[in-house]
């Protein structure tokens, strides 16, 4: 009877055990419910008078850092140059050559006066000596149609195919 009795009491300790494990475990989630929902509703009282909450002060977080301005009086960049192209007086008996340095400064300059992105340096006769010996006709249509990384007319299409040509007559006369 004794080994009954020995049975008998492992079980119970055992049963206890268990019982005092779910206890546990019933306490530690009834706290954290409860801890759960304090939290949630002073969090919420706490939103409902804070004035950085409003709805002006997180549209005004929100908004864009910069703005974009058009002036409606300012001149498009196109009617400049063209009014550039047009200004340059045409000399009689220079063919051109004030109209084509003018031409030059404005719009072939910024990449022929110091050979960027492979454009060939103004006045340097070694490097225009192949491309003079393809003739004008061969200049004038890559300056007017774009060759390589340089677009059609230096990437101002509005500027008139004389402006263009004389200014190749200017880069030309510089390379002789």
């Amino acid at each position: 009877m004794s080994s009954n009795s020995g049975d008998h009491q492992i079980a119970g300790t055992i049963k206890n055990a268990i019982a005092v494990f779910a206890a546990s475990i019933g306490l530690v989630l009834i706290i954290f419910m409860l801890a759960q929902y304090a939290i949630g509703s002073y969090a919420g009282r706490a939103r409902q008078g804070d004035a950085s909450m409003s709805a002006s002060v997180v549209a005004e977080r929100l908004k864009p850092v910069g703005e974009v301005q058009v002036d409606a009086n300012a001149a498009a960049p196109v009617a400049v140059a063209a009014a550039v192209s047009a200004a340059a007086p045409a000399v009689p008996g220079v063919a051109g050559v004030d109209q084509g340095k003018t031409t030059y400064e404005a719009i072939c300059a910024a990449c022929h006066a110091g050979g960027v992105a492979g454009a060939p340096k103004t006045g340097d006769k070694a490097i225009w000596a192949a491309r003079l010996a393809q003739g004008n006709d061969a200049l004038y249509a890559s300056a007017l149609k774009g060759k390589g990384v340089m677009p059609a007319k230096g990437g101002n299409p509005a500027i008139a195919d004389d402006a263009v040509k004389a200014a190749v007559d200017y880069l030309v006369a510089e390379a002789k």
